[in-house]
């Protein structure tokens, strides 16, 4: 393998964001020496929205969250997690 260039000293993250977006990092790191990390204190970042349901849709998930004894906005999140997990599913399968 080729010598690896020096990663630049960026001014802002735009700037590095800017940066990676146009270069391969293949040049700038050994991903062979590379391993797993994990966080586990990090909290993903939240954004609240507003959806519209129906009283019935709002009630039956109520209902679920009661059984599970969890909030039901956090049932919400996980069939919301598990659905888009099956559709990417199914796209790298077609």
């Amino acid at each position: 393998m080729s010598k690896l260039k020096q990663i630049p000293k960026f001014r802002s993250e735009d700037e590095e964001r800017e940066f990676w977006a146009t270069h391969d990092t293949t040049d700038y790191v050994d991903w062979r020496s590379a391993r797993r990390v994990q966080f586990p204190n990090l909290k993903p970042t939240l954004r609240t929205i507003s959806v519209r349901l129906p009283e019935h849709l709002i009630g039956g998930l109520k209902a679920l969250a009661n059984e599970r004894d969890i909030p039901y906005q956090a049932l919400l999140k996980q069939f919301l997690a598990e659905r888009m997990r099956e559709e990417w599913r199914r796209r790298r399968a077609a």
